[in-house]
């Protein structure tokens, strides 16, 4: 088999136009941070800002070309675009498209967009995958919050290494914890992890709206919510109370998984909450020791699961050990290992999420009050 070598990589770009220049995206300098490993292959396109939500083609072309290539496992393609600051960020939504804030709403007025990220079951990497779309969007320049809203089984202290208590200076108003420049609430923070919250639905939901409105957020461009699994009074209400931008679902590629992120999905339909995409986690097994792939709970099954429901699909992960061992050490892959393909993978997730927030918000969600 012929290597896989970033000069046939760059060649292979050399066959994809900017629509708007009429040029190679090799030849323009738009091809950066190429990653190469075991046939796994990810970069970024730099584009100006104000092209990014229209450049999706592109990227798409850019990942068919690539993924032509004999020997290609996987590719990871995301656009970015140079702040002022010089740091790249996603090509941004024009503030004039973003959700407007709900009238008279009290719950974390100075957040301008929340999403909510949910599965139709537990452990389907839902939690995981919040976090790290979190990471990747505060590493672009944005100011990011993330609300752990299981109550039942928070794990926001765990993966992002949070021991301490939050503190407030007027005993009403809680400050927020903060880790890689993302503001941070669960209810792991003001109870001992190993002990159990044995809470009936109205406290769960008094416990979430306080996490919402007495907690000092301050200005967010985006708070990612990590919705407790299921279909129940909570997330149910929570849907309702919370003036979501859109969710996200998350499910494995097997079809039990499927059929309960469908009902996940059709709850947030019914009370009018915009479906930005669905992410298919563990989406392959990448083996540690040879690279080689297996595809324990099938492969596909999201994406063509996506097309069936007319949604978009955002995106897939694998099943790697280094996304289980950085999350269980507190330091989520999109920060501790930067540069690798399960971060580019994340980020990639993170763009679509932020380029179709600015969609939603062109028809803004009915919000129910109760």
């Amino acid at each position: 088999m012929v290597a896989i070598t970033d000069a046939r990589i760059l060649d292979t770009l050399r066959t994809v136009k900017d629509p708007d220049r009429n040029e190679d995206i090799v030849s323009l300098g738009m091809v950066n941070g190429i990653v190469n490993k075991d046939g796994n292959i990810g970069f970024a396109i730099e584009v100006d800002p104000e092209r990014g939500p229209r450049l999706e083609p592109l990227r798409k072309a850019a990942e068919a070309a690539v993924d032509r290539i004999p020997g290609v496992l996987s590719v990871t393609v995301v656009l970015t675009a140079h702040s002022s600051g010089g740091r790249q960020r996603p090509a941004p939504v024009p503030p004039s498209a973003r959700p407007r804030q709900a009238a008279g709403r009290d719950l974390a007025p100075g957040v301008n967009a929340i999403v909510a990220v949910a599965s139709g079951k537990g452990g389907v990497g839902k939690s995981t995958t919040a976090i790290n779309i979190a990471m990747a969007l505060a590493e672009s320049g944005l100011s990011v919050g993330i609300l752990d809203a299981d109550i039942y089984g928070p794990s926001l202290p765990r993966m992002m290494g949070l021991t301490e208590k939050p503190a407030s200076e007027d005993g009403r108003i809680l400050q927020p914890l903060r880790k890689h420049g993302v503001k941070c609430m669960s209810i792991g923070f003001l109870v001992p992890e190993d002990s159990p919250t044995i809470w009936r639905g109205p406290m769960v939901m008094s416990a979430l709206e306080q996490m919402l409105r007495d907690v000092a957020w301050g200005n967010l461009d985006v708070m990612i919510v990590d919705m407790p699994p299921g279909t129940g009074d909570a997330q149910l209400t929570m849907s309702q109370r919370v003036p979501l931008a859109g969710a996200v679902i998350v499910s494995t590629p097997q079809d039990i998984a499927l059929l309960d992120a469908r009902k996940g999905l059709n709850m947030f339909r019914k009370v009018d909450v915009p479906v930005l995409g669905i992410v298919e986690n563990m989406s392959t097994f990448i083996c540690p020791h040879c690279g080689g792939q297996s595809d324990i709970f099938g492969h596909g099954g999201a994406r063509a699961e996506a097309a069936a429901l007319g949604v978009d699909f955002l995106g897939e992960v694998p099943l790697h050990i280094t996304i289980r061992e950085t999350s269980d050490a507190g330091n989520p892959v999109v920060v501790a290992a930067p540069g690798g393909p399960h971060a580019l993978a994340y980020r990639s997730i993170a763009e679509a999420v932020w380029v179709r927030v600015g969609a939603a918000a062109k028809a803004a969600p009915r919000i129910v009050m109760t």
